[in-house]
């Protein structure tokens, strides 16, 4: 496979992306609020479709987003809509969403996104 690790550092509005190709782990922390949310996220996306259009590696989606805004939330459908289109083609794709366990908001947000998918996907509560 000819893609390179993606990573993105943090910043007070974007998450924190790493995407290391050898081990199939995409690692999204933080918080999703950018301006664009739809710019940011084009080269994720890009990036993992290419990924998993290149490959067979199983894919580990390691998702520690706190807070997203409405647009933010469209990319990360987004991005579940195409880990479950490998695992529907047969392709080993897991979701392991982490939250604090006492932010109820953020594990009914994470609940709508578990409905949305058939792949495996477990919400980690983590104490607070």
């Amino acid at each position: 496979m000819s893609l390179e690790r993606l990573h993105q550092s943090a910043t007070p509005s974007t998450p924190a992306v790493d995407f290391d190709p050898a081990s199939g782990v995409l690692s999204l922390t933080g918080e999703s609020y950018p301006e664009n949310a739809f710019d940011y996220f084009r080269p994720l996306l890009t990036w993992v479709a290419r990924f998993v259009d290149e490959g067979n590696t199983p894919i580990v989606a390691e998702i520690a987003l706190s807070y997203l805004n409405t647009s933010s939330i469209k990319s990360v459908m987004d991005l579940l809509d195409l880990l479950e289109s490998a695992h529907r083609r047969g392709r080993q794709a897991t979701v392991r969403w982490s939250y604090a366990d006492d932010n109820e908001r953020a594990l009914e947000m994470i609940e709508e996104f578990k409905e949305e998918v058939t792949l495996p996907f477990f919400i980690v509560p983590v104490s607070g």
